[in-house]
């Protein structure tokens, strides 16, 4: 039995679809029912149920999951003994960047891995921080950036990388700065915010249990650019990184309502389990060197 069929395994048990599997593995789909049928050929069991909604695993398909992900990680274990004994960093590291993540410190790594181990290979997976952190739980990624909405989970080693503000804006003229803010007035505008993001929506849902409305209207959008626009166009209020309100104010586009909070941590993350990995130690070690911004 191979290391690439076990892994194919796992990867539909965690999916429950072939499809899923296939996209997460970068494999075709043929190949992927090829490895499983594979394994129950060896094995002499049946590892799925094939339904209408997906693959689920059998009684026995459960039990040797178990064993396949012990295994997996013994293999893990023996490449980083390997590459311990070599004196050298090798491998593949998948980095997922989540909400706003600190380019400066993404760089930085990336160039001190260039230049001090240029056999790692990097990736990195762009989305929102759930999708990061969800990824690093699941084994999808070997670590990633996200920004920090409540206490880290307590599977995960962290490192704080650097932090930010949010504001509240407006469109020009909507508000009167030298009033108290009329939440509930507020509340009758669209609210523009990235509901999927982590640091975003609970700092809007902190602002609306806070002062006792809900907006009528909300409008997810994953892009500060766009935001930006909408607010400088009148179409209703929303939120935006301090330092993107603060020049959008400087050039006329909106007029900030008020600080919705303060500091918001950009953390770099990976799973606590692995923290005698050779890689991720490094790429702890250079994160460490710098300045929190």
């Amino acid at each position: 039995m191979e290391i690439h069929q076990l892994k194919t395994f796992v990867a539909v048990a965690r999916e429950g679809s072939i499809t899923r599997a296939s996209e997460r593995l970068c494999l075709s789909q043929p190949a992927v029912s090829a490895h499983v049928k594979a394994m129950e050929d060896m094995l002499g069991i049946t590892l799925f149920e094939r339904t209408a909604r997906g693959m689920s695993l059998t009684g026995d398909g459960q039990r040797i999951l178990i064993k396949a992900e012990h295994t997996l990680d013994t293999h893990r274990d023996l490449i980083d003994e390997a590459t311990r004994l070599k004196g050298h960093l090798a491998g593949r590291l998948r980095l997922g960047a989540g909400g706003r993540s600190s380019a400066a410190s993404i760089g930085r790594l990336l160039w001190e891995l260039s230049e001090h181990h240029p056999d790692v290979e990097v990736t990195i997976q762009h989305g929102t921080s759930l999708d990061t952190l969800n990824g690093i739980l699941h084994g999808e990624l070997d670590a990633g950036f996200y920004n920090e909405a409540t206490e880290p989970d307590v599977d995960l080693a962290t490192i704080e990388v650097s932090r930010f503000g949010i504001d509240l804006a407006a469109p020009v003229g909507l508000i009167d700065p030298s009033q108290p803010v009329n939440w509930q007035a507020l509340g009758e505008y669209p609210w523009i915010f990235p509901t999927t993001s982590l640091c975003c929506g609970q700092v809007a849902e902190n602002l609306f249990r806070t002062h006792g409305f809900r907006p009528r209207r909300i409008m997810s959008i994953d892009r500060e650019s766009v935001t930006r626009t909408l607010l400088a166009g009148g179409i209703g209020v929303g939120l935006l990184h301090a330092d993107t309100a603060r020049e959008a104010q400087l050039c006329g586009d909106v007029d900030i309502v008020c600080e919705a909070q303060k500091t918001v941590r950009v953390m770099f993350a990976h799973l606590a389990s692995r923290g005698q990995d050779p890689l991720l130690k490094a790429v702890g070690s250079i994160l460490r060197s710098g300045p929190v911004w």
